[in-house]
């Protein structure tokens, strides 16, 4: 009776072995997959920003070339991004009012 247990225990533990040994595998193709992925993102990227350099370039020559400070624009782009453009963006009025006057003002 020793010997059966024995059997079917070593069994049991050469299918889950097996089991196992697929979930690797599929876990390795899947790793592969990312890693390809990433690399042709990565390259993908190394190329923008070649092109974003590049434009850069070009678009500083064009700024001295017709007398524009472009850090000064960039400055008041940044501003204008952060303050509130719409009135619903504003905050109320301190006083707790909605900042409209009342009829008899």
């Amino acid at each position: 009776m020793g010997l059966g247990n024995t059997a079917k225990k070593l069994q049991r533990v050469a299918d889950m072995a097996e089991t196992l040994y697929q979930k690797v595998d599929e876990l390795r193709s899947q790793v592969n997959d990312v890693k390809a992925h990433v690399e042709t993102t990565s390259r993908k990227v190394d190329r923008i920003e070649r092109d974003l350099d590049d434009q850069r370039a070009v678009l500083d020559a064009l700024a001295r070339e017709q007398d524009i400070d472009v850090d000064s624009l960039l400055a008041e782009a940044a501003i204008e991004e952060a303050e509130p453009t719409d009135i619903a963006d504003a905050e109320p009025p301190a006083d707790g009012t909605d900042g409209t006057a009342s009829p008899g003002e």
